[in-house]
């Protein structure tokens, strides 16, 4: 078992817990598991990325070459189109659709939904929305984690668990409503597939 994972978004939006939660899944697993450094996690509204990467084998580098990554897991559009080129020929890209205009020339709609229709292996979805359904725009997050269920190779019950874990310091209603989320996100991937 192998997955090389991009996950992208801007800053503030929640990557970095969606690689935490993974990751902990991976190693409960008893995977071996390497995480690159993130970028842009220091200006909120800024680019972030990072390279994730487990393997049920020893790994030897951080990084994901071009055209080898299994799955982008994306909280903005436009970002997950900027990681294209590291996307292998049956890889998976999971993105929100609602986007985070964060500079002046931000792409139209239509111009992003148009790149995006043009790949085979997609789930887009709108976790914004999901996410105030279930009661918190806060959890878009783990909305759009929930929809890469289907393309992980974790067991669902260890990302549940993760969540838990991570989560249990904020209390119940918190660790609740970050799994509804979960459960929300992977509905709609099956749904989608």
């Amino acid at each position: 078992m192998k997955k090389d994972i991009i996950l992208s978004g801007v800053g503030g939006q929640g990557i970095l817990s969606i690689a935490t939660v993974i990751g902990k899944a991976a190693i409960q697993e008893g995977l071996y598991m390497k995480q690159a450094e993130v970028h842009g996690m220091s200006q909120r509204g800024g680019d972030v990325q990072s390279n994730l990467r487990i393997s049920d084998q020893p790994i030897a580098s951080d990084l994901i070459p071009t055209g080898k990554c299994d799955l982008i897991i994306s909280l903005e559009p436009m970002e997950s189109l900027r990681y294209l080129p590291y996307l292998s020929h049956d890889g998976w890209l999971v993105t929100n659709e609602a986007p985070f205009i964060n500079i002046p020339n931000y792409p139209s709609m239509e111009a992003l939904k148009s790149e995006l229709d043009k790949l085979p292996h997609k789930i887009v979805l709108n976790v914004n929305e999901v996410a105030k359904e279930i009661g918190s725009p806060r959890v878009a997050n783990i909305v759009l984690l929930g929809a890469t269920i289907p393309f992980l190779g974790i067991s669902y019950q260890t990302i549940q668990d993760s969540v838990r874990a991570i989560f249990q310091r904020k209390g119940e209603a918190i660790v609740d409503i970050n799994l509804k989320a979960l459960q929300a996100g992977k509905e709609i991937a099956e749904k989608l597939m």
